[in-house]
C-alpha cells in the first residue's frame, strides 16, 4: 500500500507538467477549431484546383516525423525566420516559450481535426442546403443552421482527437519550445527527462498513467457526447 501511495505522489514539477499539458492541449484545440471548420468546409465543398494542394499541405504533418515538423517551425519562427522576424518586432517570442508549445501542438494535431470535420461535412445531405437557399436563406444562414449543426458530431470528434494527440505531442514541441520545467515541459517531456536519469522510472510510470487516464477520459467524454448527438 505504501509503495502504491508513493507512486501516486507528484512533485511540484510533475504537477506543473500536467497543468501545462492541459493548457497547451486546450489552447491549441480551441484556437485551431475555427480554422479546422473553414478548411474542412473548403475541402468538402470547394471546387477550385487548389483544393488538392491545400489538402496535401494540411496532411503533411501526419506523414512527416514530428522532429522534422518542429525543425521547420523553428526555421520559420526563429529569430532569423520569416515569421520570427515579424513577431520579434511586435515583442512576441515563440521559441522556448509556452506559445511555441501551443503552435507545435496545433500544427501536429490539426490534420486529425480537419479530416474528421471534412468527412462529417461531406456526409451532409446537400438537398437540405439547396432547399434553404430556394427559401431565401443566404450562405451564412445555410452554414450556421444546416451544415454546422449536422456536422456537429464530426467537429467534436475532431476536437477530441486533436486534444488527445496534443497531450502526447513530443517531437515538434521539444524542438520549438524546448524542455524547460515550469515553462514548456509537458507530460511527455517530463517522462523523457525521468527516463534519462537514474531512479526516474517510478515517476515516469506515474506520469504515463496520468497521460493514459487523461486520454481515456477524453475519449469516453467524446463517445458519450457523440451518442447523445446520435439519439437526437
Amino acid at each position: 500500500m505504501a509503495s502504491e501511495i508513493a507512486m501516486l505522489s507528484f512533485s511540484s514539477q510533475d504537477l506543473s507538467a500536467i497543468v501545462l499539458s492541459l493548457k497547451v492541449a486546450c489552447s491549441a484545440t480551441l484556437i485551431s477549431t475555427p480554422f479546422g471548420i473553414a478548411c474542412g468546409y473548403f475541402l468538402a465543398f470547394g471546387k477550385t484546383r487548389g483544393k488538392a494542394l491545400l489538402e496535401g499541405i494540411i496532411s503533411l504533418p501526419l506523414v512527416l516525423p514530428p522532429v522534422v515538423v518542429g525543425y521547420l517551425l523553428l526555421l520559420s519562427f526563429g529569430s532569423n525566420g520569416i515569421i520570427g522576424k515579424f513577431l520579434n518586432m511586435l515583442g512576441i517570442q515563440v521559441v522556448f516559450s509556452l506559445t511555441g508549445a501551443v503552435i507545435a501542438s496545433a500544427v501536429v494535431g490539426f490534420p486529425l481535426m480537419v479530416r474528421s470535420i471534412r468527412i462529417g461535412m461531406e456526409a451532409v445531405d446537400q438537398s437540405y442546403v439547396s432547399v434553404s437557399r430556394t427559401l431565401g436563406a443566404g450562405w451564412w444562414d445555410s452554414f450556421f443552421t444546416i451544415v454546422l449543426p449536422l456536422s456537429g458530431r464530426a467537429i467534436f470528434a475532431g476536437m477530441s482527437l486533436m486534444f488527445a494527440r496534443n497531450l502526447g505531442e513530443f517531437g515538434a514541441t521539444v524542438i520549438l519550445a524546448g524542455n524547460i520545467p515550469g515553462v514548456t515541459q509537458t507530460i511527455p517531456l517530463a517522462i523523457y527527462e525521468y527516463t534519462s536519469v537514474p531512479g526516474g522510472d517510478r515517476m515516469a510510470l506515474t506520469l504515463c498513467l496520468v497521460s493514459i487516464s487523461l486520454s481515456f477520459a477524453i475519449l469516453l467524454v467524446s463517445e458519450g457526447i457523440n451518442s447523445r448527438f446520435g439519439r437526437r
